[in-house]
């Protein structure tokens, strides 16, 4: 028996393959969402998970992001089981990638106190070219994308309960006085570092998502003329 490369032996065993899921090979619905094939669709989807998750992460909790992102990537995993032939094979975490954007949907449509206007408007041209990318790109998992961003939007509503509006730095805390009203004096006041700037959370936003606009944009030119 020859010995094959290591990733070869993890796209035999853990892609997602519709006939291997029907003869019992059921973990296949949830480790595609771990493996990609090509640098391009990886750095898409890493870049689009680094652009929308820390804030969804700071409004859900940890637990119950990670929770939405692997049951959104799951549910469009099992779509693509129910609905294509036996012999579709598919990897990738975009199921997941665009539950996410299902959320920022929900949010825009039903909670818009916790996303401000900014978001608003690059989620909606993202989601917007995202549409237009999975019906030009050749090998895209059509199914994944569109039930990915359904089932995001269809699970939004308990995952929301008790979230918190992103907010993307903290305000220091004004110093404290004594219970008399007095100003206390500090004399290690001078050798305390000094403290950094705030930054602009929404300037980074934006900036971040004109970036991956771009990125995907270049991505759909190069694969309809090269």
């Amino acid at each position: 028996m020859g010995i094959f490369p290591p990733g070869i032996l993890i796209e035999y065993y853990f892609l997602g393959f519709n006939a291997a899921i029907a003869a019992g090979e059921w973990w296949r619905i949830f480790t595609p969402i771990l493996l990609h094939l090509g640098l391009q669709h990886m750095l898409f989807n890493s870049f689009a998970l680094f652009l929308f998750g820390p804030a969804l992460e700071q409004m859900l909790g940890k637990v119950k992001f990670i929770s939405f992102y692997f049951l959104t990537g799951v549910t469009a995993n099992v779509a693509t089981f129910l609905l294509e032939d036996l012999s579709y094979r598919h990897v990738g975490a975009s199921g997941a990638i665009y539950g996410l954007l299902g959320l920022y949907v929900y949010m825009m449509l039903f909670r818009k106190e916790l996303i401000d206007p900014q978001s608003r408007q690059i989620v909606t041209i993202i989601l917007v070219i995202g549409i237009i990318m999975t019906f030009l790109m050749p090998g895209i998992n059509i199914l994944a994308h569109l039930i990915g961003a359904l089932s995001g939007v269809a699970f939004a509503s308990p995952f929301l309960i008790n979230a918190r509006p992103f907010v993307p730095s903290q305000r220091f805390r004004p110093p404290k006085d004594d219970d008399d009203g007095t100003p206390q004096f500090d004399p290690n006041r001078w050798n305390k570092k000094r403290r950094v700037p705030r930054i602009n959370g929404s300037l980074i936003a934006n900036t971040l998502g004109i970036i991956f606009i771009i990125l995907v944009i270049a991505g759909v030119l190069a694969n309809l003329f090269f």
